[in-house]
């Protein structure tokens, strides 16, 4: 199939909008889990339930994925994905009863592990070769964005209540907007997902899929454990988890705070939260630029050992009671970029490229579901490791991850820039 460079721009933007509804949902959380727990005067039970609930979703959707891509095609998935974005969005905004809210947040997990998986999927199978890791990568640029707009939209509709009170004639939007605002920070999403299911009415299907639907139909997941797979799988399973276990949400559990230091005005962790979502956003912009160019793995080599130094950086700063150190806000800062344009946007790109097209969806979908197991354990884990071993030591501990990372990399991961399907699966095969 040929496809222009506007026409491929014009369908990068409009899948990767499943990105940026996944990142955007991610972050409103933040701002509607307070005003959520003191309305429905939630206890610490019910708190965790209405974050979790939705990953309950996410694993849902990613386990379904790789069936309805393969049988119903990438675009389908993607329109089924943005259908239950859009009703679930209605749903909260108007749903009294606290249970009801937490059914639309698990229908919106299911849209985002639909989207988590088949939206790179379709990004890698619609690009050229030679554009591959950039398109795909370009999903996790859109994830950020989401992040920081999600923040943005939260600060504003907390901090302008009185602006927003001034247009609220109408009983709806009093209720909305004012009342009980975090309906609003929620519905903001109804703008991108309904992007999202216009826009694919525009977009074409994979050209892989329509090449080989009867195939990748007709396997299973038997197909996927084939020793002759195996090596793939194993570095498909392993990035993903790496890239939850290397101390990203540490770190951005810790941002507002560090940020402190610059001088800005943190007294709203929410102006915390958009600095570190903007810094996100901007160094994911070094994979679209290098990642086609220099290549998976020595971006990976690269973000792994500096991760892991500047991690150890910030063990040592918490230890000698640093923290309010510039050197404290550069360390961090390195972190941040280390994982943007590496470990946090290529474990998207090697999984979409490792696998042969029969499989790719199920086999991504496994991946993908590595990475939602891997985010709820470490969130369990986290606290008691801040209580038990310290700060300093939870980052020594995180340091060793990157570190174990670098190794895996050095050993398994073949470059696959610019490769076919083909020639990866013979390169993954040499050893």
């Amino acid at each position: 199939m040929n496809i222009s460079s506007k026409q491929l721009a014009f369908v990068a933007i409009i899948a990767s909008l499943g990105g940026f509804i996944f990142g955007f949902d991610m972050a409103v959380v933040s701002g509607v889990l307070p005003l959520v727990k003191m309305q429905f005067n939630l206890d610490s039970f019910l708190e965790g339930w209405f974050v979790s609930s939705a990953l309950l979703g996410c694993i849902i959707g990613v386990m379904i994925s790789g069936h309805l891509s393969d049988k119903y095609g990438r675009k389908s998935s993607m329109q089924f994905a943005a259908i239950i974005f859009v009703i679930a969005t209605f749903a909260c905004i108007f749903l009294e009863s606290f249970s009801l809210i937490i059914l639309t947040r698990i229908f919106t997990g299911i849209g985002i592990g639909i989207a988590s998986n088949v939206v790179p999927l379709y990004l890698s199978e619609i690009a050229p070769i030679k554009d591959r890791g950039k398109l795909v990568t370009f999903y996790q640029l859109a994830l950020t964005f989401g992040i920081v707009l999600a923040y943005v939209s939260n600060a504003l509709i907390i901090k302008d209540q009185d602006v927003l009170a001034q247009f609220s004639n109408h009983s709806f939007f009093q209720y909305v907007f004012v009342e009980e605002e975090w309906r609003a920070m929620i519905g903001m999403s109804l703008i991108p997902s309904l992007a999202f299911f216009i826009g694919l009415m525009f977009v074409p299907e994979s050209p892989s899929w329509s090449k080989n639907m009867d195939g990748m139909a007709n396997s299973g997941y038997s197909e996927v454990w084939k020793p002759i797979y195996r090596k793939a799988l194993i570095i498909g399973l392993f990035l993903p988890i790496f890239s939850q276990f290397c101390g990203i949400n540490v770190i951005i559990y810790y941002g507002p705070t560090i940020l402190k230091t610059l001088g800005f005005s943190l007294d709203n962790s929410l102006y915390g939260q958009i600095i570190i979502g903007v810094a996100n956003m901007l160094f994911t912009l070094i994979a679209i630029w290098k990642v086609d160019s220099l290549g998976r793995r020595p971006l990976y080599l690269i973000g792994t050992m500096g991760g892991a130094i500047s991690l150890f950086l910030t063990s040592v700063l918490f230890y000698l009671d640093l923290a309010d150190s510039w050197l404290l806000v550069i360390s961090v800062i390195c972190f941040l970029a280390f994982f943007a344009f590496s470990i946090g946007p290529l474990k998207f790109v090697v999984a979409s490229e490792i696998f042969p097209a029969h499989i790719r969806a199920k086999a991504m979908g496994l991946s993908i579901l590595a990475m939602w197991v891997s985010d709820f354990l470490m969130g369990q884990i986290t606290p008691f490791l801040l209580d038990d071993i310290g700060v300093a030591g939870t980052f020594i501990l995180l340091g060793l991850v990157c570190l174990i990372g670098f190794v895996f990399v050095l050993k398994y991961l073949p470059e696959t820039k610019g490769k076919s399907s083909e020639e990866i699966q013979q390169l993954l095969n040499q050893n």
